[in-house]
């Protein structure tokens, strides 16, 4: 018998309000008590346009679990250069193990990233887990094409401890179509406890349900993460029915022994994918030893390419 239970609160959207580019919020976890503060975020501050110079008509979603990013790992400049070169490639990445306490990590990293004349942002999710040793989620994403709408920034409520790490939730829109016409997705990010992945996965399910049923009428909801499973053993996640997934059977351990990371959703509704994800290998591609690959993480990035348009062609609406 199922057990699990989320409470969410549902939000309500105004028409033509909330997509914007404002600089670096801290996510928490959604309650009655923070709506008053949700719906006055309305002024931050709000980065400029940018302009979009595209080659091609899709976006490349990515999802990267950097092992123990915090002050250590920082410190290396080598290995955060080639993080950062990493998350150049991608519109948005979702990244998971994120431990430092010292919440100048990320954005000093961001900084990194956008030393080479790139304009990329973040947001970070509130430390989450049961024991000392906490982890936060966090997105970073290229404002120069792609939106992050802030005030849907959430953290699933897990009232009955399910999960050791709760779902970070963000809303995003892509840059240069018609906003009528652009490509709105859902990311869920996750990292699944290694102890509990049967248990955890069977929970993702409810979370899928949870996201898509949130009241914002997004029905492009796409799971990414580290899930410590591979695609055959999603347990009750699998009965979503036309679950699809971007990495079937590719190791995305550094060592290439095991694949834990991937990135699902659900195929009738996400028709945006092209079908062309893979994973990063970026031993191969920059030439490291096996001992300097696991200096950056024991995790290759898994990523997935999506249409800009909603429906995956322009002026086709996909129901939301």
């Amino acid at each position: 018998m199922r057990k699990a239970v989320f409470l969410l609160v549902v939000i309500a959207m105004s028409a033509g309000t909330g997509w914007y580019l404002g600089k670096h919020d801290v996510g928490g976890k959604i309650d009655i008590g923070d709506l008053q503060d949700l719906f006055g975020t309305s002024s931050q501050q709000t980065s400029s346009v940018l302009p979009i110079n595209r080659t091609t008509d899709s976006i490349r979603i990515a999802s990267f679990n950097i092992q123990v990013l915090g002050t250590t790992k920082s410190q290396k400049a080598h290995v955060m250069e080639i993080l950062a070169r990493i998350v150049r490639q991608y519109d948005v990445v979702a990244i998971q193990e994120i431990r430092s306490q010292d919440q100048s990590v990320i954005p000093q990293f961001v900084d990194l990233i956008n030393s080479a004349g790139r304009h990329y942002d973040y947001a970070v999710g509130p430390r989450l887990g049961r024991s000392s040793s906490q982890e936060q989620y966090a997105f970073i994403f290229d404002t120069a094409s792609i939106e992050l709408d802030r005030n849907q920034l959430y953290t699933i409520d897990d009232p009955d401890d399910l999960l050791h790490r709760e779902p970070y939730v963000g809303w995003f829109r892509v840059r240069g179509p018609n906003p009528e016409d652009a490509f709105t997705f859902s990311l869920v990010n996750i990292h699944v406890d290694p102890d509990e992945a049967a248990d955890e996965v069977d929970v993702l399910d409810d979370v899928y349900r949870v996201v898509r049923d949130d009241g914002r009428g997004e029905d492009d909801v796409i799971i990414l993460g580290d899930l410590n499973v591979d695609y055959r053993h999603m347990g009750e996640l699998s009965r979503v029915p036309g679950l699809s997934w971007v990495n079937s059977g590719i190791p995305t351990n550094t060592l290439k022994t095991a694949q834990y990371d991937n990135i699902l959703f659900q195929e009738h509704a996400t028709r945006e994918f092209t079908g062309r994800g893979g994973v990063f290998d970026f031993m191969i591609e920059y030439g490291l030893t096996a001992e300097g690959a696991l200096e950056v993480s024991d995790h290759l990035p898994v990523w997935g390419e999506f249409s800009i348009y909603e429906g995956g062609t322009p002026g086709h609406v996909a129901r939301r």
